[in-house]
């Protein structure tokens, strides 16, 4: 029986990567310290630690307890404008957290590591489409913070040369696989759209006067299915000793406008509206959108969604849970 170990996931998009090893075979196993996690995200029957993992000793403990094979780190502190304002929260969280956990697995022999990293390590990049080589600028805490721990890992799979270890990067993960998962997060734009529409108030568009074919912004949105498919993907990969890149994008190719994205809701929520226009963010640039193309050879990444269905996804698991 293989096992591995997912931190952060009671979370978002740790909850979907425990249900895809599950569909996979693969034992998981939680630890979460809920602080943004919902433990009723957890499928009945997972094995569940509360804990935080800057708790070296008892992420030690779930390993060798477990019989863990390796390690899906996702926990993290993933809230860029927020860390700006608590940047020593955000070290200890992402950078604190991240070597606890690379020295629990030296303690218990556990060799295969994934990372979940982010598309923030490239800042504000300077081209249409980003690629993995392109230049590494981060600019906030957090973006920093998932630049050290892509570093971490490098330098232990250096200094540990049995451990492998890949890191995933991505920009807005959307959507929901399953009711009985939804984003909550206060900082995302679909659920400040939907709870903006479940309130009664008309969402708004910061801006609408960017170089783009419709004068908003333009975003990489990935949904929260596909992406925790390669996960998967990449742990079946370590654990069949093929040769990983150390670092791969999982990005749409393409982008959509924050216009797009709002004709979606009105389309396929319960709620027509017309989004008014405010001004534009401090920062925000035209386009980021990243490529997928290395981790579609290599790790089953795939767009299986479309916006709409994105949409209808978001929008049915969050009312599964409206009270």
């Amino acid at each position: 029986m293989t096992t591995w170990l997912v931190t952060g996931g009671a979370g978002y998009i740790g909850a979907h990567v425990v249900r895809a090893f599950l569909d996979e075979g693969i034992t998981p196993v939680v630890i979460d310290n809920l602080s943004s996690g919902h433990a009723e995200f957890i499928p009945d029957g997972v094995a569940f630690v509360e804990g935080d993992i800057t708790d070296t000793a008892l992420v030690e403990q779930i390993l060798t307890e477990h019989r863990c094979d390796g390690v899906m780190h996702i926990a993290g502190f993933k809230y860029a404008g927020v860390s700006v304002e608590r940047p020593l929260h955000t070290y200890t969280q992402n950078v604190t957290g991240t070597v606890s956990m690379l020295e629990a697995m030296a303690r218990a022999g556990v060799e295969r590591y994934v990372f979940s990293s982010s598309a923030s390590v490239y800042g504000t990049p300077d081209v249409d489409l980003v690629t993995e080589d392109q230049p590494l600028h981060p600019e906030s805490p957090y973006g920093e913070t998932k630049l050290i721990g892509e570093w971490l890992a490098a330098d232990q799979v250096r200094a540990r040369p049995s451990l492998r270890a890949v890191c995933l990067r991505y920009f807005n993960v959307v959507g929901s696989a399953t009711d009985e998962v939804y984003d909550s997060s206060p900082h995302n734009l679909f659920p400040i759209v939907i709870e903006a529409l479940l309130d009664g108030r008309t969402p708004r568009i910061n801006g609408d006067d960017y170089h783009t074919p419709d004068g908003t912004c333009v975003r990489d949105y990935v949904h929260v299915g596909d992406l925790a498919i390669s996960h998967v993907a990449a742990a079946k990969a370590l654990m069949d000793g093929r040769d990983l890149l150390p670092a791969y994008n999982l990005g749409s190719g393409e982008g959509l406008s924050v216009r797009q994205i709002m004709d979606a809701m009105a389309a396929n929520t319960d709620h027509d509206f017309t989004p008014t226009i405010g001004p534009r963010r401090a920062g925000d640039p035209d386009r980021i959108v990243a490529n997928g193309d290395l981790a579609a050879r290599d790790l089953d990444w795939t767009m299986r969604w479309d916006v709409d269905q994105m949409v209808r996804s978001a929008w049915s698991a969050r009312i599964a849970h409206r009270s």
